[in-house]
């Protein structure tokens, strides 16, 4: 067991350190926010007071909820960046045709416009930053672009949008306006000038963008085929591991009645069971607000007739949409290893029950403050930086205001100090289980933490240093230690049941693990391949985001097995659903997590496809199809050993079971990738910001494939009611018999 050990914390060490050697990297070579910007005669354009309050008026409208920015948001309203910067150059271009050949760009002769892309190239990617001064230095002309775009903004956010899914009256204040504006302009710049002493971008190269040779570098093409390679090599590793036996049934055999069935639950995981029912209500909100803000990118700033937008407009429902997603599946979770600790233990601690109640009504209250906390600030209800600390921070997944951080890690730390204290006293005696608790208490203190790792940035920091640190909470936190801490979560509970020896448990949850996270850790960078990162970077994240993928490609072994176990005796056939909700989680982990995840990461495929619905395929399918699924199971599985002599009715549970896979398989190969598919098309024959566009997603085909979600999402909504009444009735409603035994 001790070379187990080795190889986790060996692959935690050096994992982390790679990820902070890069954090320093990122730090370093972060794209500068210049003192001011000013044209060859000196003429001001923008100072960068006026760049960083428009980035704090980005985020406060909803920031990332609202489009996208260096390809990261939502998928509605254009990638500003990509919009401003193609903007701004066909406006350069035609003002020099005018100038030099008295007629627009389009008309000029070949020979003509070749002269002027030229031009065009030198005179945005040439790097004028002065780091003595902290200025930048432009043509003319790009301040006079800066103004037509000034304007075309600020009608765009105080008259609003349909197409965009802005609504009139988004931002009206003509001094945050061209405060947004200047923000804007400096990401355009950013995508648009070469590194110093580089001939690509601090994008390298993104986006997409022809007329200024805005074209794949040569590293993307070269870490692409390493990653590929990568993840070849590991999936035959992971198969020659498997063949060698590791897969192996469990040694003992399995008990002839549940282990469960003379368990008399505490005060505590009775109250346990109000975090299940909570959830499951958030989790129908959750859906509630997927199928508005669907809805919006067909009908703009209504719901089928109704003006929906006046009152929760797109950028509210999706920040809500995501939230609570995150809430639910996190409560679930976190209620999981309150439940376990007083099976691990025997009992309830002193006073847990009381602890349970108290932690679930701070998590309610979290929940109900910053989502009205959002609202608000989306509404510019917040004067000076309230926003921030209360409102909407602007950040995808992390949209929450940072008092709401502040005390939802707190809750998290308060959830550590229960379990911990539940586990400790037979973590410290000798036993089986005693490296099956390790990695369980391991999951359960990186879980506390790593959510802290959301406090390393703040209301100033530079746009690439909190995507840094985003992604930290965002990758490290959810796919990573949850993960863990699920599957030994599922293990321990096999094990409790005799399904597995408790020794083969702990081996498969540390070797799983560590094969996890040895992509997994350093992997996070690929999310940060355009983010103004350097190309070392680029490179670490391709390669190690490959071999995440390598564990989930023969996950489907241990899911089959568990299928065998729901079958080979009555009893275990109890535990049917929860099986079968995990076996889902297995089979989305390979689909949704795996080819869907792949399908993106590579660079040479971000490239095109960031931001578009490929990403959401991905983000679909792995959220919930994972995570969400996971979840579910869990709560069944605890409520199945809360009340183990229940007859539970087969009918509900397998039509919300099946209903939630077909519908989120439906949504997303019948509308969301089809739909990438053609944006990714149009990206590599046109441009990024051509498949943002509104004329392009706009156009009948698309719009065909938008409508083309109503049959998957019904399905999937109704499969997620049934659920919801299916847990309510199990909880509230009169008992449905006894199990034999």
């Amino acid at each position: 067991m001790k070379k187990y050990w080795w190889a986790f914390a060996a692959v935690i060490v050096l994992s982390f350190s790679v990820l902070g050697w890069q954090g320093m990297e990122i730090y370093h070579n972060a794209p500068p926010i210049p003192k001011e910007i000013v044209t060859t005669d000196g003429s001001p354009v923008v100072s960068g007071e006026e760049i960083a309050a428009g980035q704090n008026v980005w985020q406060s409208i909803g920031g990332m909820e609202v489009g996208s920015f260096w390809g990261h948001g939502s998928y509605v309203a254009p990638d500003w960046t990509a919009d401003w910067l193609h903007r701004e150059l066909a406006f350069i271009l035609d003002a020099w045709a005018q100038k030099d050949f008295g007629k627009d760009f389009a008309s000029a002769a070949p020979e003509d416009q070749a002269r002027l892309l030229s031009r065009l190239k030198k005179t945005v990617r040439t790097n004028t930053y002065d780091p003595s001064t902290g200025r930048i230095v432009v043509d003319r002309t790009v301040k006079d672009a800066f103004e037509s775009n000034a304007a075309y903004y600020a009608d765009v956010f105080s008259k609003g949008r349909s197409a965009y899914a802005i609504p009139q009256g988004a931002l009206t204040d003509p001094v945050k306006l061209r405060q947004l504006a200047s923000f804007i302009f400096w990401g355009s710049w950013v995508c648009s000038t070469n590194r110093p002493g580089a001939e690509f971008t601090y994008t390298s190269n993104w986006p997409h963008e022809d007329w200024i040779d805005n074209r794949p570098t040569g590293g993307l093409i070269v870490w692409t085929g390493v990653s590929i390679i990568m993840l070849l090599g590991g999936i035959g590793a992971m198969v020659w591991v498997y063949g060698s036996g590791y897969g192996g049934g469990p040694a003992n055999p399995v008990p002839k009645d549940d282990p469960f069935r003379a368990w008399k639950p505490t005060p505590s995981q009775n109250a346990v069971i109000y975090y299940f029912v909570t959830a499951a209500l958030l989790m129908l909100v959750q859906v509630m607000m997927g199928v508005i803000t669907a809805h919006y990118g067909v009908e703009g700033n209504g719901f089928y007739g109704i003006p929906l937008s006046k009152w929760i407009p797109y950028s509210v429902t999706r920040t809500w949409h995501l939230q609570i997603g995150l809430f639910w599946i996190a409560t679930a979770w976190l209620a999981t290893g309150l439940f376990i600790a007083p099976v691990i233990a025997g009992k309830d601690a002193k006073g847990q029950a009381f602890l349970v109640w108290t932690l679930l009504a701070a998590l309610v209250g979290i929940v109900v403050g910053s989502l009205a906390g959002q609202w608000l600030s989306i509404f510019q209800k917040f004067g000076g930086d309230n926003w921030f600390y209360w409102g909407h921070q602007g950040y995808e997944y992390l949209d929450l205001g940072r008092i709401w951080q502040w005390l939802l890690f707190g809750g998290l730390l308060l959830w550590l100090f229960m379990v911990v204290r539940s586990v400790w006293p037979i973590l410290r005696s000798p036993g089986d289980n005693k490296s099956l608790l390790g990695l369980f208490t391991v999951s359960l203190v990186a879980i506390s933490l790593f959510y802290g790792a959301g406090f390393f940035y703040g209301e100033h920091s530079s746009v690439t240093v909190a995507e840094y640190w985003r992604w930290w909470v965002v990758h490290l936190w959810v796919e990573g230690f949850f993960e863990v801490f699920a599957t030994v979560s599922i293990a321990f509970l096999f094990a409790k049941m005799g399904l597995v020896q408790t020794e083969r448990a702990a081996k498969a949850a540390l070797f799983t693990s560590t094969v996890y996270l040895s992509g997994g850790i350093i992997g996070t960078l690929h999310h940060l391949y355009f983010a103004g990162t350097p190309v070392s970077a680029l490179a670490l994240g391709a390669v190690f985001s490959a071999l995440e993928v390598v564990p989930l490609v023969l996950v489907g072994f241990e899911a089959w097995e568990n299928v065998h176990r729901a079958r080979d005796l009555r009893w275990v056939g109890q535990y049917k659903w929860p099986i079968y909700f995990f076996v889902a989680v297995a089979f989305w982990n390979m689909v949704g997590a795996g080819l869907f995840g792949f399908m993106i990461n590579p660079p040479i495929a971000l490239y095109y496809m960031q931001g578009l619905n490929t990403t959401a395929v991905h983000g679909h399918a792995a959220l919930f199809g994972v995570y969400g699924m996971l979840g579910i199971g869990l709560m069944l599985f605890c409520l199945r050993v809360h009340r183990p002599h229940e007859i539970w009715k087969d009918g509900p549970i397998r039509f919300a079971f099946w209903a939630m896979n077909i519908g989120l398989f439906s949504m997303c190969v019948f509308s969301l990738l089809p739909v990438g598919l053609l944006q990714t098309w149009a990206s590599v024959e046109h441009g990024y910001w051509y498949a943002r566009s509104a004329e392009f997603l706009q156009g009948s085909p698309i719009q065909f494939l938008r409508w083309m979600r109503i049959p998957g999402d019904t399905i999937f909504a109704a499969g997620a009611v049934v659920f919801v009444f299916f847990l309510l009735r199990t909880v509230f409603g009169k008992k449905a018999g006894k199990t034999g035994s």
